[in-house]
C-alpha cells in the first residue's frame, strides 16, 4: 500500500471546501484537511505575484491518485494548479490502514 499526502492551495474557501467533499465523497481520499489562509508569493508568467489561498491536504493512495489529480484539476479554477503528490515513508499503521480502506483502489 503506497499513501500519498496531496497538496493544493486554493483561492477561495468555496473552492477547497468543493475539492475536499468531491474527493472524500468519491473516495479518491480518505480525508482532506483545509488549513487556514496562507499569503502566497510565487512568479507567473515573468510577474512576481502575491496572493491569499487556502491549502488543503489529502490522504489518498497512489492507486487513486491520478482520479484525484483529474478531480482537482476539473474544480480547479487556476490554469496551472499547485498538485504536489508526498510519499509517507512511514505512519502509524492502524492510520495507513484506514487510508487505504477508506479510498478506491
Amino acid at each position: 500500500m503506497d499513501t500519498l499526502l496531496v497538496i493544493t492551495n486554493c483561492p477561495d474557501e468555496e473552492t477547497a471546501n468543493a475539492i475536499a467533499l468531491a474527493a472524500v465523497e468519491e473516495k479518491l481520499a480518505a480525508c482532506a484537511n483545509l488549513l487556514p489562509r496562507v499569503q502566497s508569493v510565487y512568479r507567473w508568467q515573468g510577474a512576481v505575484e502575491s496572493a491569499s489561498e487556502i491549502p488543503v491536504l489529502l490522504k489518498t493512495t497512489a492507486a487513486a491518485y491520478p482520479a484525484l489529480e483529474a478531480k482537482i484539476r476539473d474544480l480547479h479554477p487556476y490554469e496551472v494548479p499547485e498538485i504536489l503528490a508526498l510519499p509517507i515513508a512511514h505512519g502509524l499503521p492502524a492510520y495507513l490502514n484506514w487510508v487505504a480502506a477508506e479510498t478506491l483502489q
